[in-house]
This record gives C-alpha cells, structure tokens and sequence, in this order.
C-alpha cells in the first residue's frame, strides 16, 4: 500500500509541475518573503536559521537584542556587552548558516545578540580606484545592482543572493572561479572595519580600519563572526560587462578527467553530476562585451518563489517514498525534476523566458539569484519551497572542498558506489545533483591553501532526528569518502558535525587565526560553545541514535537505530567507513 501511495503522489507533484511550467509563461511571480531569525517575547528571544535546522527546539535563546542603525551604534552595544562581560554573537536578516554559529549559547544566560538587519543603508563607491566600501547589514542584491548602475561589476559571488555582506565573507560564500582572484567572495575583500572589545582605558571598544596591507585582514575577511562585529567592508571592482551561459546536458563518462579542462577554460564555468541519471551538465559561463546582444537573467529554479501546494506535494511524495522504501519512486521523480530543469534551462531567461542558448545579460543579472526573497501582499500561496512555515522541502546539505588529485580519486570512487545500485542515488540527484564548482588559492587564514574544487549535494533529512532515511548508508559512505578518505574541508556554513572532525589538521594557518582571534578579542566574548565544537574538530558525546543526523560516526549499532532495522556496518567501497545500513533480517 505504502508504495502504491509513493507512486500516486509522485504522479500528483508530476501534475502540480506541468502546471507550474505553464505558470512559467506569466512574468516573475513573487511571494511571502521569508520569516525573520529572529522571535522575541516578554522572556527573551529565539534565534532560527531560515530552513528551520536549529532554533524550534528552543536551543538558542538570548536575554537581549540590539538593532544598529550606524557604525557608532554599533560601537555603543559592543562597549555595553564588553562592561558586563556578556558573550555576543551577530546575526543578519537571512540566517542560512547550517551550523549554529550565530547562537550566543544553548541557554538564555548573559549574552546579547547584534542584528545587522536595520544597518544596510551605506553604499559608498570609488570609481577612480574602483572599490565599493559596504555597511555589513546591506543584502547582496542591494550592493550589486548600486555598483551595475555606476558601470562596474562585483565579479565574485554566490549563487544565493539571500545573503548579506558581513555574513557572506564570514562564511566562506563563493561563486565558481579559478580566474583572477577566484570564485570566493573573501578573496575579493581589499579593506574592513572591525568593532572589537577594548580595555577600559580604550573605552571598551575599538575599531580597526583594515586594508590589504594589514595582516590581521587575512583573519577577518573570513572570520565566522569570531573576531569581532564587522562594520564596513571594501570590495575591488571591476568594469562592468556581460555573461554568456549554455547548459551542456551530457553523459557522465568522462567527468573525472573533464573538470579540470573545465575549471580552466570558462571563467565561470561549474558542472552539475547527476550519477543515478548518468548526467553531467557542464555550465559554459563566460564573460563577453558588454556590446554583446542579449539582457538575460538568471532565476534559478532552485530560487524561485513556488506555489506552496507544489512544495507540500514534493515533500509529501519524498516522505512517502522514505516510508514505502521505495527508491524507484525517487528515480520517478529524479527523472521528473531533471527533465523540468532541462526543458527551463535551469532558470535561465533570455529576457522574460528561456527561448535557446547561449542567454547573455548583464553581470548584475546573472551572477546570483533569489527571487522567492521578494514578497507582494497580493500573493500568499507562493514561497520558498524550504520555508519552513509551509512545511516543505527539509534537507541536509554536504559541502566538501578537495585538491584537484584527490578530487578525481573521490569521482571514481563516488562511481564505483554508483555502479553498484545506481538507484540508490536518486534521492540526491531529486535535489541538485553534485555541484561541482572552483575556488583558487586564498590569502585567508581559514581560507583554501591551493586552488580547490567544491562539490555540494542535497538530500533529505526526516522531520524527527531520530528517524533513519532511506540509503542513510551510501550518503554516509560518500560524506566519510569526502572529509576522511581524501581529507576534504567542510564549507564553513554547512555540512553535519561530522564533516568538521580534525578540521584544525587541515588548515596550515588555523593556528594564525587563533592568534590573531586572542589578540582581538582575548575574553573569547565572540566564542560560544556551538562555534568552540566547529572549530576544535572533536567528535561530541555518542549517545543512541547520534549517527543518523551526522552528530557522530558510529562505531555501535546503537548508534544507528536497530529498532528500525539500522545497524553499524562498514562501507561498500571504502570499507573503513563505518555506516548506518539497513538491514532487516537483524531487526528483533
């Protein structure tokens, strides 16, 4: 029965989405913007991430918030958090970090959080030496298009234009680029101003004025909120000109030696794998004269506003394929969601629609997107299809960063799991795939110490933690392929608790941030025991059941849940994984 259900929702989401490609034919639909992070009451307030990861279980919660509107009210809550000793940490008004690194702590306790979202109003460019110097509560969007309308270009961003500049180059953001200063944000970053605590004789505060001939600019530009409250940052710019983007919907065969020739020849060029598909989709994505015919955009699918019935059905159909064990299900729907996304091109727009390749617009247009952001009150059946008020789309979100060999030894061995039971990956490739994107060598304590690829991949993720899901081992099997086997990095804002295990082994300058964070901000007011568990790399205590949200790798079956046929076993390819797989004849 549990299967015929898979079946009928997954033909009913089908439905849902011919209807939404016949909506596609209407101009730009906007819908309810996304809820704030932040919930106060008379007792305190709650700080959420905005795909409802962490903050509903009550597990970040603060005395006292404070909204900055200039860089001197900002220096004024810092002074006040510094005399009474509270811990502090800063948030904006997007809150996409998958690890907890905005909360100030687990309990209400003395801390005090610092809002960016009413501080986004200074835009300052310099167009003799090219730069823009930005509040750090101003949105990505805001700061590109003021920058388009001067004639320059940011050239560096990610793809995700829900971001604010503090919290982009806090965290790691990037585009894809192993051209000039590369495809991450940081790295772009010639100047900054940083609010840090201060002696009483200092006032309890300071700022410092950062430029490229400071070496504490290499700690602060990607910082994770740990040094200080950011207040302005300057970005080098370049003149502005135009994209010209052609998705090349391929096979697979070749994508282990491809990606390098790949990386090297497009500017701004990614790959997206799908193995169960047997796909590769390589992004032709190159930067042409502004001369060039063409006012595109780039509205990604995975961006755009949906209806909140087409979101709801999608999740639907996900759970009833977890609950029916039914992986063909999946690859139904797989199938589906990638012959949309060839047949939209990905969310490309020649102008008002996709009418053939190659789609050039400016860079403003096609650099980043977001437009389910932007709310019209005539509208409330359209959001973020992983607003978590609707209920939809819930998911982890693995983000892994190799060197070039390693990256190709990860491929094939990621295809010698595939070639196994290739079925077993359509639960990924329901999402996007395996985003390959480039990064180049960073100057950033804390950035990448040579040119490096980025692979990202979404998957489902249950609505009670204690829940296993489906293939639970082949995904466990890849993430350890990834951060263990090939000694990958975690993308700083994402991954599970796993990816971040001996973190500090792999960066060769961590131990110059940590100098450089004793320096500034010596009381630790800017640590909090989330960002301490990040940053130290060591596995936290292995209690029943912590495997299957990634909060330890288990080395028990209890760590699994054998309740519900799951036990601790070694991986099909990289036999020393240690995994969650089911097994049912062992179920007592």
């Amino acid at each position: 029965m549990a299967h015929i259900i898979c079946l009928l929702v997954h033909r009913i989401s089908l439905n849902l989405i011919i209807v939404w490609v016949s909506i596609l034919t209407l101009p730009s639909i906007y819908c309810m913007p996304p809820a704030s992070p932040v919930h106060c009451n008379a007792t305190g307030c709650t700080l959420s991430n905005a795909y409802g990861a962490w903050g509903d279980r009550k597990d970040c919660n603060f005395p006292q918030i404070m909204y900055p509107k200039t860089e001197q009210d900002i220096i004024s809550a810092v002074v006040s958090a510094s005399k009474s000793r509270l811990k502090v940490k800063v948030v904006s008004k997007f809150s996409h970090t998958i690890p907890k690194l905005a909360c100030p702590g687990s309990g209400p306790g003395n801390s005090m959080v610092i809002s960016t979202e009413n501080y986004d109003r200074g835009i300052e460019i310099d167009s003799e030496k090219m730069v823009v110097t930005v509040d750090s509560g101003v949105g990505l969007r805001d700061m590109i298009d003021t920058i388009s309308k001067a004639g320059l270009s940011l050239v560096a961003s990610p793809y995700w234009e829900g971001v604010s500049v503090g919290g982009m180059i806090s965290t790691g953001a990037h585009g894809s680029s192993w051209w000039g200063k590369g495809g991450a944000v940081h790295d772009h970053v010639v100047g900054m101003s940083l609010v840090v605590p201060g002696t009483k004789q200092e006032g309890y505060a300071k700022v410092m004025r950062l430029n490229g001939q400071d070496l504490v600019l290499n700690a602060a530009k990607l910082s994770l909120g740990l040094l200080g409250v950011i207040s302005k940052v300057t970005f080098a710019l370049e003149t502005g000109f135009k994209r010209s983007i052609t998705y090349n919907f391929t096979d697979d065969n070749a994508i282990e030696e491809a990606f390098v020739e790949h990386g090297k020849k497009h500017e701004f060029g990614d790959i997206t794998w799908y193995p169960s598909r047997h796909t590769a989709v390589y992004r032709y994505d190159d930067r042409v004269s502004l001369s060039a015919s063409g006012d595109g955009v780039n509205d990604f699918i995975g961006f755009q506003s949906n209806l909140i019935l087409i979101s709801k059905s999608d999740r639907a159909a996900e759970k009833a394929c977890e609950n029916a064990r039914n992986v063909q299900g999946k690859c139904a729907l797989a199938s589906t969601f990638l012959g949309y996304k060839k047949l939209t091109a990905n969310g490309l727009k020649n102008n008002i629609l996709f009418t053939g390749y190659p789609v050039i617009g400016h860079q403003h247009k096609m650099q980043t997107s977001g437009s389910c952001l932007y709310s019209s009150p005539a509208r409330i059946d359209v959001s973020c299809a992983w607003d978590p008020r609707i209920h939809g789309l819930f998911f982890y979100e693995t983000t892994a960063i190799f060197t070039i060999p390693n990256f190709k030894s990860f491929l094939l061995d990621v295809k010698k799991l595939r070639d196994l039971q290739p079925q077993n990956f359509c639960g990924v490739d329901m999402y996007n795939g395996f985003l390959i994107r480039f990064i180049r060598q960073s100057s950033a304590h804390l950035g990448q110490s040579e040119d490096s690829v980025v692979v990202d991949f979404n998957y489902y993720r249950a609505d009670d933690a204690m829940s296993p899901r489906l293939n639970q081992d082949i995904l466990e099997e890849v993430e350890q392929m990834a951060f263990i086997k090939y000694d990958a990095k975690p993308h700083w804002a994402k991954n599970r608790a796993v990816a971040f295990l001996d973190v500090q082994r792999k960066y060769s300058k961590f131990d110059m941030f940590i100098a450089a964070k004793k320096k500034l901000d010596p009381s630790n007011m800017f640590s909090s025991e989330w960002s301490d568990a990040i940053l130290l790399g060591k596995e936290g205590e292995k209690l029943d059941g912590c495997a299957l949200e990634g909060q330890c790798i288990c080395s028990e079956d209890r760590h699994c849940s054998p309740q519900n046929g799951y036990f601790c076993k070694t991986g099909l390819v990289y036999q020393q994984a240690s995994v969650c797989r089911y097994s049912p004849s062992f179920v007592t």
